[in-house]
């Protein structure tokens, strides 16, 4: 589908791009000639798949870093040691935290878990880059028959209709969806393309125990999505890709793209089926989550 070496020359980082959707879309980055730098706030993790990259990608450059990004501090330090070091062409808002709770429910602590990832990180790691890129091109040392620089990040597809049961997600996704929008405009004059990817159901670790706790992962996809299935990684993928390489559709900005095989025009695409479930229902769910977030606090440890 894509020349081998069509983003060489790149330098992407992606937040949260240890495991899942992250990790992904950074591995196929590096099939395609890019360096890609990685963060987490787990960076055992984001060393380990480091590791594993350099050995079947010996000539690309691959940086990690241990941050997180509710910090706006951190962020800053990270991205001055990037840019100190070579720069970077694009940008990746991938990290992010989510579950399932009756809004009722929520602790401030609990809404902020994911409103401080989601909103405010992804807001510090993309001012500190545009911060920069506009400063290279208001001296001079970008101009427009060089190469755009770009952002894309990852939202949901219920940014449009809301979503019951994960109000935090929703409406700091929806936060995200707007900055891609104003953006877009305000940065164009200085070379910086703005997009954003929402992706129905492709079954992770953190999002299935987190979302679906106690349910086959893709089970819901293959029995409500108008394609009778999930989403596949390679996917989301080929889309990023075409959204981060240069020269592709460079007058794309501003856009937030859906892809999840029709199900949010079919059934909304968001958790309004959960309001049939009994505490006992909620309760299970609840442990569940609460397992999975203590295997992450482990691994961070």
């Amino acid at each position: 589908m894509f020349a081998n070496n069509l983003m060489q020359g790149q330098r992407i980082l992606v937040t949260g791009g240890g495991t899942g959707l992250g990790q992904s879309m950074a591995e196929r980055f590096l099939e395609l000639g890019a360096d890609v730098a990685i963060c987490g706030r787990r960076k055992a993790v984001c060393d380990e798949t480091a590791d594993a990259w350099r050995a079947r990608f010996p000539d690309r450059r691959i940086d990690t870093f241990g941050v997180d990004i509710r910090v706006a501090a951190a962020v800053e330090e990270m991205v001055a040691e990037l840019f100190e070091d070579g720069g970077l062409s694009g940008l990746v808002n991938n990290a992010a935290g989510n579950f399932i709770a009756p809004t009722e429910s929520l602790s401030p602590r609990g809404f902020d878990a994911v409103a401080n990832i989601v909103f405010h990180g992804t807001f510090y790691v993309t001012q500190a880059l545009g911060k920069r890129w506009v400063a290279q091109a208001r001296a001079g040392h970008w101009t427009r028959d060089q190469p755009w620089r770009s952002v894309m990040s990852i939202i949901t597809t219920w940014v449009d209709n809301g979503s019951p049961f994960v109000v935090p997600s929703a409406m700091s996704k929806a936060g995200i969806d707007v900055m891609t929008k104003s953006l877009a405009v305000e940065w164009a004059p200085y070379g910086v393309r703005l997009n954003a990817v929402g992706p129905g159901e492709i079954p992770t670790e953190g999002m299935s125990k987190r979302l679906n706790p106690g349910e086959e992962p893709g089970a819901r996809s293959r029995e409500r999505n108008p394609m009778a299935r999930p989403g596949r990684m390679g996917e989301l993928q080929n889309l990023a890709a075409f959204l981060m390489a240069p020269a592709q559709c460079d007058w794309l900005t501003g856009q937030s793209i859906m892809m999840d095989g029709g199900n949010a025009l079919a059934t909304g695409g968001n958790f309004y089926e959960l309001r049939s479930w009994s505490e006992q229902d909620w309760r299970e769910a609840r442990e569940r989550i609460e397992a999975q977030n203590a295997k992450d606090r482990a691994q961070r440890g």
